[in-house]
């Protein structure tokens, strides 16, 4: 009986091992994790416009046509990775890009967009981050397709790239276009 009281904390340390040895496989996509807005209605978010004296960002009102939302902030390194590949897909797919400033100051996020050039049909700021609760973000940037029926067909977590663009979000855009 002793002797199994020894063993015990080796066994503990084994299988805590064992745990943290399975998480830091490199085939696992921490991105992986699903969105349970995914076959659901567009959070009906009606935000403030970024731009002075323009009417608040309804996503609501957005509900006819399919749009791709895209939450963004100016002191995000990634989401200026990506601001060039939100232009693209304005231009090449014809969708509406909306966008929404998450947890971002307004004079901050008008400085990004006068800098690097405004994709956007439409900029929402969310300063309190409400929204991106709504949506469920793990962080920015975060993009989303949405139907014409308002219902939320895909999520890109992280940025846009080439590479995920032509893979994963043109034909989420090509099937919402249809």
């Amino acid at each position: 009986m002793r002797r199994l009281l020894y063993l015990l904390p080796i066994l503990l340390v084994a299988a805590l091992l064992a745990v943290f040895w399975h998480g830091l496989d490199p085939d696992r996509d921490p991105h992986a994790l699903p969105s349970a807005l995914i076959g659901k209605p567009v959070p009906a978010l009606e935000l403030a416009s970024l731009q002075e004296g323009a009417a608040a960002v309804s996503l609501a009102a957005l509900k006819g046509q399919p749009v791709a939302i895209n939450f963004f902030a100016s002191w995000c390194l990634p989401c200026r990775a990506e601001h060039p590949m939100l232009g693209k897909i304005a231009a090449e797919y014809g969708i509406k890009v909306i966008g929404i400033a998450y947890k971002d100051k307004p004079d901050a996020a008008r400085g990004y967009l006068a800098d690097l050039g405004n994709p956007y049909a439409a900029v929402g700021q969310d300063e309190s981050g409400r929204g991106g609760i709504e949506f469920g973000i793990t962080g920015v940037p975060e993009t989303y397709i949405v139907d014409r029926d308002g219902i939320v067909r895909y999520r890109l977590p992280g940025p846009i790239s080439p590479e995920n663009l032509d893979a994963q979000l043109a034909p989420a855009i090509k099937a919402v276009l249809q």
